[in-house]
C-alpha cells in the first residue's frame, strides 16, 4: 500500500513538472517574435527632429523639476516653515503620498496591464491569468519583508553601537574622597550601591500623565519624561525613517526608468508635448515625498545629496538612453512588451505599499495628527488632492 502512494506522489509531482515546463515553453515562445503584426509601422504624428528636440526640452525641465521637489525637504529642514515636524511640511507630505499612490494604482499598474494584455503576445499564459497584479501583490509583499529585515538589521546596528558606548562611559576609574578612604570596604560598596540607585532613581522618573494624551490646547501630545523610554522611541523612529527613504527610492528609480526610456523611445511629438508637463508635475511631488523621508532619516549630508541626485537624474538619463536607442529599439515587441510590463507591476505594488503603509498611515495614524482636527482635515484634503491631480494626468499620460 505504502508503495503505491509512493507512486501516486512521484506521478503527481511529475505532472506538476511537465506543466511547469510546458509553461515556461510557451512563455519564451511568446516573447520570441520580433514583430507585432497589429502595430502599425508609421504613426500618424512622427517627426524625428522636432521629437529630438522635445526630448531634451523633456531632459532639461525633469531633470529641474525633480531636483527642486527633492531638494526642498532637504534645504529647508533647518528652518521654521519646512521643518519636518511643522504642519505645512506634514500637509505637503500627504499631498505627495496622494501623488505616489494615484501614480502606483492608476499609472504603473495600469501600464503593465496594457503591456500584458496586449494583442501582440498570445492569449496564453499572458491573458489567461492576471500577470500585472499577481506580480504587483508579490512586489508588495517583498517590500514588506524587505521593509522589516531592514529595520531588523538597523535596529540591531544602532542597539550594539549603544551598548558599546555605554560600556566605555561605564569604564571609569573612582577615586575614593578624602572622607571614605580610612572606612572598611564594605561600607564603601554599600554607600556606592546606594548613589547609583539614588542617581538611576532621579533619572527614570515620570509624571503620572496617560501615555499619549494629548495638551490643554488639544494639539500636541504630553512629552514624557521618561528619558529611556523617549530615546528608545526616537532610535527606533529614526530606523523606520532610515528604512522607508531606501526603499522609497528604489521602487521609485525602477519605475523613472521605464517612464524614461518609453519617452526616449518615441518618435512622436503628440505623444512626448504632453508627458514632459506630466512626468515633471509626477517628478516634482515625488521628489517632495522621498526629499521629505529623507530629510526625517537625517542621513549625513553627503549621503543625503547622493540619493537625491540619484532620483533627479534617473528619468533624464532613461529618457538620454531611450533617445540612442530608438533606431533600433521597438517598443512594441513581446520582449519588450513583456519586460515593461513586469517591471511596471513591480513598480506598482512598491509604490502602493510605500504609500499606504509608510508614508499615509504613518502620518494618519501619529499622535500628533490625531490630537490636531485642524491638521487633520486639512492633511486629508491635500492627500485626496494630490491623488486626484495625479489621477487627471492619466489622460495625458
Amino acid at each position: 500500500m505504502a508503495l503505491f502512494e509512493d507512486f501516486d506522489s512521484l506521478l503527481y509531482i511529475s505532472r506538476f513538472r511537465d506543466q511547469l515546463t510546458s509553461l515556461s515553453e510557451r512563455v519564451s515562445a511568446s516573447m520570441a517574435s520580433t514583430s507585432c503584426p497589429t502595430v502599425e509601422e508609421v504613426e500618424a504624428c512622427r517627426d524625428n527632429e522636432a521629437a529630438l528636440w522635445l526630448k531634451l526640452v523633456a531632459i532639461a525641465a525633469i531633470l529641474i523639476a525633480g531636483g527642486v521637489g527633492v531638494a526642498i525637504p532637504l534645504v529647508g529642514r533647518k528652518r521654521r516653515l519646512m521643518r519636518t515636524d511643522g504642519g505645512l511640511f506634514v500637509c505637503a507630505k500627504a499631498f505627495a503620498a496622494g501623488v505616489i499612490l494615484a501614480t502606483g494604482f492608476v499609472h504603473m499598474l495600469h501600464a503593465a496591464e496594457s503591456s500584458l494584455s496586449n494583442p501582440c503576445l498570445p492569449e496564453s499564459p499572458w491573458r489567461i491569468f492576471p500577470f500585472s497584479g499577481f506580480v504587483a501583490m508579490l512586489a508588495a509583499l517583498a517590500t514588506l519583508v524587505a521593509d522589516f529585515v531592514g529595520t531588523q538589521f538597523y535596529e540591531r546596528k544602532h542597539r550594539s553601537e549603544t551598548t558599546s558606548g555605554d560600556d566605555h562611559e561605564r569604564d571609569i576609574v573612582v577615586v575614593p574622597s578624602p572622607s571614605t578612604e580610612h572606612q572598611p570596604r564594605s561600607a564603601k560598596d554599600a554607600m556606592h550601591i546606594v548613589g547609583m540607585r539614588a542617581h538611576a532613581a532621579a533619572h527614570s522618573h515620570s509624571h503620572k500623565h496617560v501615555k499619549g494624551a494629548c495638551d490643554s490646547h488639544g494639539f500636541l501630545p504630553v512629552r514624557s519624561h521618561a528619558h529611556g523610554h523617549e530615546d528608545s522611541e526616537a532610535s527606533s523612529s529614526h530606523v523606520r525613517h532610515v528604512v522607508v527613504s531606501q526603499i522609497l527610492e528604489l521602487g521609485i528609480l525602477s519605475h523613472s526608468v521605464i517612464i524614461g526610456l518609453s519617452l526616449g523611445v518615441s518618435q512622436s511629438p503628440c505623444t512626448i508635448k504632453p508627458l514632459v508637463v506630466a512626468l515633471s508635475f509626477h517628478q516634482f511631488f515625488e521628489g517632495f515625498a522621498l526629499g521629505g523621508c529623507i530629510a526625517q532619516a537625517q542621513f549625513k549630508n553627503a549621503a543625503a545629496t547622493m540619493m537625491a541626485c540619484f532620483f533627479a537624474i534617473t528619468t533624464p538619463a532613461g529618457i538620454g538612453v531611450g533617445a540612442t536607442v530608438a533606431s533600433w529599439y521597438d517598443g512594441n515587441s513581446p520582449r519588450a512588451l513583456v519586460v515593461e510590463g513586469l517591471l511596471d507591476s513591480m513598480s506598482a505594488g512598491i509604490l502602493i505599499y510605500m504609500a499606504l503603509v509608510d508614508l499615509i498611515a504613518a502620518d494618519f495614524l501619529s499622535q500628533t495628527m490625531k490630537c490636531n482636527v485642524r491638521l487633520q482635515v486639512v492633511c486629508y484634503l491635500a492627500l485626496f488632492l494630490g491623488a486626484g491631480a495625479m489621477s487627471a494626468v492619466a489622460i495625458w499620460a
